[in-house]
């Protein structure tokens, strides 16, 4: 898990400077991004979403080793586990939207564009949020609630220390001079 977390990293460095360049390098107006830089900004993508999948299943092992479930909640909850993480995936691409946002609007974001980021940012963690009250008692019908607590704490660690870990690789919003 450590290696991946640590892998995820460098990629998202290595994407955070290479979309700061990119926009740093952007065609006059009028005049088209060379497909080189396409291919870049493609070749960086696909890597994340790799990443991305390894991450979720390094999560789900770390859940299966510590979620100890007997054959019959096992059956039950690994169905329910991935329609959650299906929806809870298509959160995260939003969120992997606005940080390559960011990155590409990176020391040149106006006043406006920076608050609609944040904003926006934070519309997601509500929304990520009300996923997991969504969720709550539908994991608590196939599971005791003990172990849907559990799932759930299990589900936020891994959660925070993957944010904490990308958010300390994002360098902080700079004003305009």
């Amino acid at each position: 898990m450590k290696t991946t977390i640590l892998a995820t990293l460098m990629l998202i460095g290595a994407l955070f400077l290479q979309t700061s360049r990119l926009h740093a390098q952007e065609p006059a107006p009028g005049k088209a991004a060379t497909s080189s830089d396409q291919n870049l900004e493609a070749a960086l993508d696909q890597n994340v979403a790799l990443m991305r999948q390894d991450l979720r299943s390094q999560k789900k092992q770390l859940i299966a080793a510590n979620l100890k479930l007997t054959d019959a909640e096992a059956t039950k909850f690994w169905p329910v586990y991935d329609q959650y993480t299906a929806e809870l995936t298509k959160l995260g691409d939003q969120k992997y939207a606005l940080i390559k946002e960011y990155g590409m609007g990176y020391g040149t974001l106006s006043n406006e564009q920076a608050l609609g980021l944040i904003k926006r940012s934070l519309a997601l963690d509500e929304q990520i949020a009300q996923l997991r009250n969504k969720y709550v008692p539908i994991f608590n019908q196939v599971l005791p609630g003990t172990k849907t607590a559990t799932f759930f704490q299990l589900d936020r660690r891994i959660t925070n220390l993957i944010d904490l870990k990308v958010a300390s690789q994002i360098p902080l919003v700079q004003e305009q001079k």
